[in-house]
Parts: C-alpha cells; structure tokens; sequence
C-alpha cells in the first residue's frame, strides 16, 4: 500500500513538474538583438568649397552624391558599420525659400503611416544666423530624422537620415540614439562662410 502511494505522488509530481514546463515554453520572450560596439565621439570639420561647413564624427565619411540630378555641394554623410547615410543637399535663396520649407515639411510627414510620432523642434542661432527645423521621426519609418537649415536669405540646405536595412525600431534602437546626437551635433557646429563660390565637394579619402 506504501509503495501504491508512493508510486502516485512520484507521478503526481513529475506531472507538476511537466506542466510548469509547458506552461514556460508558452511565455512569448522578448526578441534579443546583438550588442553592437559604439566608438567613442570623435569630430573633425568639413570645410571644403561649399558655402558652409559643420563638424562630422571620425568613425563617417563624407562623400559627393554621384546620384543622376546631384547638384553642387549636394553630399552624403556616410556611416559604413552603421549601413547608414545622412543626404545633405544645398540649395541657394532666391525668392524660394517658402516652397523649399514646404518641400521639406512634405519629406518628413509622407513617413506619417509608419511613424508612430513626429516631433519638431525648432533651431535657431542668432550670432552665426543659422536657423532651422528637426523632425525626429520615431517608429519603423524609412528615414528617423530630417532636418534643414537657412540663413533665411541666401542659403538653404536640407538633411535626411536613412539606414540601408529593414526599419525595426528596436534593433536599430542604440544605434539610432548614437547618430541622432551626431546630426545635432552637426547642426550645432554649422556654419555659414561669407565669401564663397560653390565647386565640387571632394570627398573623404
């Protein structure tokens, strides 16, 4: 008889046990993505026969855009372990600047329908007469910040951040937050020259 119950309570726990494995296997876990390595924030200048220049991180390269259509001083901030790029396009003030503030407002709101927010924050640097507008984009968009930049009265320039890979908010998450203060921290540095010619951008080598 001893044995009997002995015999029941051991299948009576091996069953226990077997249910709260089943019940573990069916919790939904939270995906895990690679840890990746951010280098440490370095800045060099661009100042290379464009009417502006700005500060860029060590670890990115700036490069002309080849693309068919590419104007002067039209370029692209490259991150190659990041597979991300930052188009900037420059454009001189001539009676335009509504329509290119325009244009640049529809550029940031057509990633309304995979962004889950846009927020704007306004830039204004009276001393050096840069002024502007960033859309931080949040969400699986295509393009996670725009930007552009004016003296209101002959220069205009527009930036756009994309990455080449499947928007995932959540892998893309550290890497997101380590360019965006990248892009700030070009727009803080940005200046206008006040004698230039616009030539080709010569890249990084």
């Amino acid at each position: 008889m001893c044995r009997m119950k002995l015999h029941y309570n051991f299948l009576f726990v091996l069953l226990l046990i077997a249910s709260c494995m089943n019940e573990d296997n069916n919790i939904p876990r939270r995906k895990g993505y690679f840890r990746i390595a951010l280098p440490e924030k370095q800045y060099r200048s661009f100042n290379n026969g464009c009417p502006f220049t700005f500060e860029y991180p060590v670890y990115a390269k700036v490069v002309p855009d080849t693309e068919p259509g590419a104007e002067p001083c039209w370029m692209n901030v490259v991150f190659p372990s990041f597979n991300g790029k930052i188009y900037l396009s420059y454009k001189q003030v001539s009676g335009n600047l509504p329509r290119l503030i325009e244009e640049c407002r529809t550029f940031a709101v057509k990633h309304e329908v995979k962004a889950s927010a846009i927020n704007e924050r306004d830039w204004t640097n009276y001393n050096n007469k840069v002024y502007g507008l960033i859309y931080d984009i949040e969400g699986d968009a295509a393009s996670n910040m725009q930007f552009y930049l004016t003296d209101s009265t002959q220069h205009f320039i527009r930036g756009a951040l994309y990455f080449y890979s499947v928007p995932n908010k959540d892998s893309l998450a550290p890497v997101l937050k380590f360019i965006k203060q990248d892009i700030y921290h070009l727009v803080e540095t940005f200046r206008w020259k006040s004698d230039s010619t616009n030539t080709a951008v010569k890249g990084d080598k």
